[in-house]
């Protein structure tokens, strides 16, 4: 692909500093780009790479001093969402498969939608409903009773179990189990565990995208819910009976204890931990590695274990470090002390006297 650079900086409404003519034919990191490709600069982490970048083109922002002439420049205020929008003009893949491989099975009592593409030892499973345009690569298996939208993508070897409801323009990647049984038990009085049938669904609805190896838990009874615009990362637990808010984005390796509410538009850093029966409100934000032992109410950022508000933790987290001068301090004026005791006791002996 060749584009010009006058193209992209029109695009995402940027202002040119060099050559409008100069053609672009790939993108890159800033670390990593070679003549022909374009990149961007929006992270002070980075700066360092622009003195040695190789890329012919680059993003920045307006107030980035520029100390080379020989490369050519757009600025903008956010060079990331910048090349995001030049990606999903120019750049964005497009799956090739079409049509029902012969290998697929579909159940006599399946619905499939206009334009449905599914890949090799797809299973769909008596009462699926498959909306229109929506594609099932390969490996898949779709139980009784579950109810794809349109225009949802789920790639190889996904397990979506009986009576799942998954909304429209959904994207579910490789791995992901939804439906999978609660970890429901009950011990008798021996204090030997009875599993709990697991006898409700899971609820997915419009614009969310699930990323590789998550598992999303069916209800005890009623429904997990993953409501709209939600994003999630690799490696996610979600358990029964969730219910998880619209916009929230939730991140690698955490971990989410069944009946916990978590409201719209939170972001769940790396590793964060949550115990169950929860509520946690709109707008918090939980820093990576983080424990929640308790309910948020009041919006806001949060970190450590268990979390506190991000203030706090930051407080103390200083005051912990600084454990081991303190404890020197602390001999250090024991010590003092101590003198003094012997110094008043000498002198009032020396008074008695």
């Amino acid at each position: 692909m060749e584009i010009k650079i006058s193209q992209l900086a029109e695009l995402i409404n940027g202002e040119i500093d060099g050559d409008p003519n100069l053609i672009i034919t790939n993108l890159a990191g800033i670390d990593e780009a070679r003549n022909g490709d374009l990149t961007f600069l929006y992270m002070p982490v980075y700066e360092k790479y622009f003195n040695t970048t190789k890329a012919s083109a680059i993003i920045i922002k307006p107030d980035f001093h520029k100390t080379r002439e020989d490369i050519t420049t757009i600025k903008t205020k956010e060079p990331d969402k910048a090349l995001a929008k030049i990606i999903v003009t120019f750049f964005k893949p497009e799956l090739k498969i079409t049509g029902i491989d012969k290998t697929a099975y579909v159940d006599i009592n399946a619905i499939i939608g206009k334009n449905v593409t599914l890949g090799k030892n797809v299973v769909i499973s008596a009462g699926c409903k498959i909306g229109n345009n929506s594609i099932i690569l390969h490996n898949t298996v779709l139980l009784d009773n579950v109810e794809l939208g349109q225009d949802t993508l789920i790639y190889q070897n996904v397990s979506i179990r009986e009576n799942t409801k998954i909304g429209n323009k959904v994207i579910i990647h490789s791995g992901t189990v939804i439906g999978s049984d609660g970890f429901g038990f009950n011990p008798d009085e021996k204090g030997i565990y009875h599993k709990v049938p697991q006898i409700g669904n899971v609820i997915i609805e419009d614009d969310v995208e699930l990323g590789s190896n998550v598992s999303i838990d069916r209800a005890a009874i009623g429904s997990t819910i993953i409501k709209r615009g939600v994003k999630v990362d690799n490696l996610v637990q979600i358990a029964h009976n969730v219910v998880i808010g619209e916009d929230t984005v939730i991140v690698s390796q955490t971990g989410i204890s069944g009946s916990t509410k978590i409201g719209n538009n939170c972001i769940l850093a790396g590793q964060v931990g949550v115990i169950g029966h929860l509520d946690i409100t709109d707008n918090v934000i939980i820093m990576a590695q983080s424990g929640i032992s308790k309910s948020i109410k009041k919006p806001g950022k949060y970190f450590g274990s268990p979390a506190k508000d991000l203030h706090t933790a930051l407080r103390l987290e200083a005051h912990i470090r600084n454990l081991p001068d303190y404890a020197e301090k602390i001999k250090s004026l024991e010590k003092e002390m101590k003198n003094f005791k012997e110094m008043l006791n000498k002198k009032n002996n020396q008074n008695i006297k």
